[in-house]
């Protein structure tokens, strides 16, 4: 039967301008640690056969699959305002798996090795890293957040040097593609402007096929990706959650959501919320994500700017008219899912005060943002630290009136916030425990029991409520590291 691989490798009959062919960084003693055999299934494969001694080898980088093209992908990127040329320094791409559904998705390792762009790293990565990049991907796919998936993760046998020895790990990432705004910054900067029309080309095809060739389509290109950018980061807005490395090279065409770092989820609100060690000036806090949004795609259509139009005044002047309509379309989407989190249906001008109003109590009661809203969801609002406060009462009697404005029932609207405020998140104190677990003691269940309560977190279950619990008091912030 075979493992069931199906390779067309689309992005390596490009230009090697956009890649470099590499060779495999075999590890001692791999062993699978964590597995997604429903992902698997999905993408055509046999769970049982990846996950005997041939597959192990293809998950560690020890072998090659069949009908794969290792290679390195190049591209640039503005790190914390900064630009610099960047490209796969530690992750390997075999190439484009097709689906029985003919669906292309990139298999790609994380931490297989040195590539040409390692720029002086080891090309390695560690196991709690990887470990974080699974269970967060995967709970942002629970969520219905559109995001790259997690296969596999490799336990490698052998120890990586950062500030301590830390066990060796590779993540088998699965994406729609690793086409990045750095990928088309690093060809308007070192390529030639026949290779920016062919990425151009390329990535419409693979993304946006619905687009006919014409004129105007790398207008539309630009277009299409300011609307999957600004609906994706509201998606993030409305669950809390903090990527923590906003880099241009962390930023993907398709509108996943890619490159787990230093990521989290809030727990007590407020919009000033930064979790990485790196980013010292808050740069890419919570509240900062939607401008963050705004500047990356800024630097996207400058990249653009030659395949806009011969004259260019004119391709600023078009390139500058698509990305004034970011912060609209991403207000739009923030405030439709802020409705659906307060159980509206239809739209009134105070909505948008509404929903801030609550923020700003939130804020200034240090209430946890996820479980306010699920407090209000399932009617317990006695577990919340805004229970019993006067401003809280008048916002309640708001709200409530609103509701009785529309005319859906009240049964009706709980079930829209059931489908619209998860009643559980990855709780960073939740992720750090499973983490320590494996990475210090080999034990992987509470990653899976983590895992398996992410997978549906709009069910309101009686398992989910252990999970809703928020962590005891600490006098040291929670704090995140890339784990480069």
């Amino acid at each position: 039967m075979g493992i069931g691989w199906n390779f067309d490798n689309s992005y390596a009959r490009l230009s090697d301008t956009f890649y470099a062919s590499v060779g495999l960084n075999p590890v001692r003693n791999p062993k699978i640690v964590m597995f997604n055999g429903k992902l698997a299934e999905e993408l055509g494969l046999n769970p049982q056969e990846l996950q005997s001694e041939e597959g192990v080898q293809i998950l560690a980088g020890n072998k090659a699959p069949e009908g794969s093209f290792p290679m390195a992908q190049a591209y640039a990127g503005h790190q914390f305002g900064h630009f610099t040329m960047l490209g796969d320094g530690r992750a390997i791409l075999y190439g484009e798996q097709m689906t029985p559904k003919k669906e292309r998705f990139d298999i790609q390792l994380k931490g297989s090795g040195r590539t040409p762009f390692s720029r002086g790293g080891d090309g390695r990565a560690a196991l709690g890293p990887m470990l974080r990049e699974f269970i967060i991907s995967e709970a942002m796919h629970g969520l219905g957040i559109p995001t790259t998936r997690s296969l596999a993760v490799v336990s490698t046998g052998e120890e990586v040097m950062r500030e301590t020895p830390l066990p060796g790990a590779i993540l088998t990432r699965v994406a729609s593609s690793h086409i990045r705004v750095g990928t088309f910054q690093y060809t308007a900067g070192w390529g030639s402007y026949e290779d920016l029309q062919t990425l151009a080309s390329y990535t419409l095809v693979r993304h946006f096929s619905h687009i006919p060739p014409s004129d105007h389509q790398h207008l539309r290109l630009l277009q299409e990706v300011v609307h999957k950018q600004a609906e994706l980061i509201a998606k993030w807005q409305l669950v809390g959650f903090i990527h923590g490395v906003m880099n241009t090279d962390n930023m993907a065409i398709s509108g996943e959501t890619i490159d787990y770092g230093p990521c989290a989820f809030m727990d007590t609100y407020h919009p000033d919320t930064v979790f990485s060690s790196i980013d010292t000036h808050g740069r890419y806090a919570y509240g900062n994500q939607p401008k963050i949004g705004l500047w990356n795609l800024a630097r996207f259509a400058e990249s653009l700017i030659p395949l806009l139009d011969e004259d260019e005044e004119k391709a600023i002047e078009l390139a500058q008219g698509e990305i004034s309509h970011y912060m609209g379309i991403f207000e739009d989407h923030w405030l439709s899912g802020m409705r659906e989190k307060l159980g509206l249906f239809n739209e009134e001008d105070e909505d948008q005060e509404l929903a801030e109003e609550l923020l700003e109590l939130m804020k200034n009661n240090r209430a946890d943002y996820t479980n306010t809203f699920r407090s209000l969801t399932i009617n317990k609002l006695e577990e919340s630290p805004l229970y019993g406060k006067g401003e809280f009462n008048q916002w309640l009697e708001k709200w409530q009136a609103r509701r009785e404005r529309q005319s859906q029932s009240v049964e009706e609207s709980t079930d829209l916030m059931k489908k619209s405020n998860p009643s559980v998140i990855p709780r960073n104190h939740r992720v750090e425990e499973a983490l320590k677990a494996a990475e210090k003691h080999g034990d992987y269940s509470l990653v899976e029991n983590l895992l398996k309560v992410l997978q549906n977190p709009y069910e309101y279950s009686s398992e989910q409520e252990e999970y809703c619990k928020l962590p005891g008091p600490s006098n040291v912030p929670y704090r995140t590291f890339c784990g480069t």
